[in-house]
């Protein structure tokens, strides 16, 4: 099934909840703006590779890549998250369900972001529309088991061999180019930075992207009174208009995030920006492939803890990472919770 953006915006101005529920989604890709799609830009920000503002119009760009390429090559992100829950056979309380969902990822997220933590809205997507579907099916029955396994595939990934490849990328480039003179050095690390950070943000969008799209179109088709659907094509113009309202956020609110995860969690030097960045970018690129759900934030941040503690622990600010982690932790059950209650109050009150 497709949708044209003709026939969007013809029943958007006729048809109030359909806009409801697209200024959700939106407010959801915002978020996802100024919370997690700066991750992929903090480290060639924090080394002064880049100024923030090209920085954003480079990651607004390639996000947008990314959402175009790879869902052209494999949309099995987008169906992955599309079909983790099921919101059963009543349109209205599916799509009632749905809107709490995304009221639950735009408050957990805000509410981080505030304290300049960086949240996964991977798992805040999860958490939110599986609270929402648990309390419209009043139990587990409305969990995909099969799918919801690999988040937790993604969440090993996105952790484990985040670190495991910054530590072993940091160290590889340090013994390649331990001869290389400095001032070249430099020069070349600045520019593979540049180059780290787009395949950050085009991997964000392949990952990220595909997520938020599988969402919106799961509230048009929810709108129109379908529920059966299982197979659709995602339209250019959604890759668009996602990776925009995603480069708003960013440039919106960006900068607190960039702060805490480019600079107050690790000093890192161009050379080790560069590993990070490339590091969590092969992560992502790998899930993607197999089509798993991961967290870029986790992803990220991880690689930069693998490249920091390659040199000594110490490099790693530690009481910032037990922040993160707690904020990680608590997403799951945080968000799914508030899905859940505010489904249980969406559906009463309309």
């Amino acid at each position: 099934m497709s949708l044209s953006f003709v026939d969007l915006m013809s029943q958007l101005f006729t048809n109030p909840v359909l806009a409801v529920t697209v200024l959700l989604t939106l407010g959801v890709v915002l978020v996802n703006g100024w919370t997690d799609a700066p991750n992929a830009i903090a480290t060639c920000v924090s080394t002064r590779s880049m100024t923030p503002r090209a920085a954003i119009v480079m990651a607004a760009v390639f996000n947008f890549l990314g959402a175009l390429v790879m869902t052209l090559l494999n949309a099995t992100v987008a169906m992955t998250i599309y079909n983790m829950v099921d919101f059963g056979g009543n349109p209205q309380e599916a799509l009632a369900a749905l809107c709490a969902a995304l009221f639950a990822i735009v408050v957990w997220a805000t509410s981080a972001w505030a304290f300049g933590i960086p949240t996964s809205e991977s798992h805040a997507l999860i958490a939110g529309i599986s609270g929402a579907a648990i309390a419209l099916q009043g139990g587990l029955a409305g969990i995909n088991g099969a799918e919801w396994i690999k988040v937790v595939y993604g969440l090993f990934l996105s952790t484990v061999l985040g670190f495991g490849m910054g530590f072993v990328t940091v160290k590889t480039t340090e013994r390649v180019c331990c001869n290389m003179d400095r001032r070249r050095a430099h020069d070349f690390f600045k520019r593979g930075q540049i180059g780290g950070a787009a395949a950050m943000a085009f991997m964000h969008g392949a990952q990220d992207g595909q997520k938020f799209m599988g969402v919106f179109l799961l509230g048009v088709f929810l709108v129109q009174g379908d529920t059966s659907v299982t197979e659709f094509a995602i339209p250019v113009w959604l890759m668009i208009l996602c990776s925009v309202v995603m480069g708003v956020g960013t440039s919106i609110g960006g900068y607190r995030i960039i702060k805490s995860v480019g600079m107050d969690m690790v000093k890192l030097e161009k050379y080790q920006g560069f590993s990070a960045d490339f590091a969590a970018a092969g992560c992502l690129l790998l899930s993607s492939v197999f089509g798993i759900p991961v967290s870029t934030t986790h992803t990220k941040t991880t690689a930069i803890m693998g490249v920091g503690s390659a040199k000594r622990l110490s490099n790693v600010n530690w009481k910032i990472v037990k922040e993160m982690v707690l904020a990680w932790i608590l997403t799951f059950p945080g968000c799914g919770i508030i899905g859940y209650l505010m489904a249980k109050l969406f559906i009463f009150l309309f």
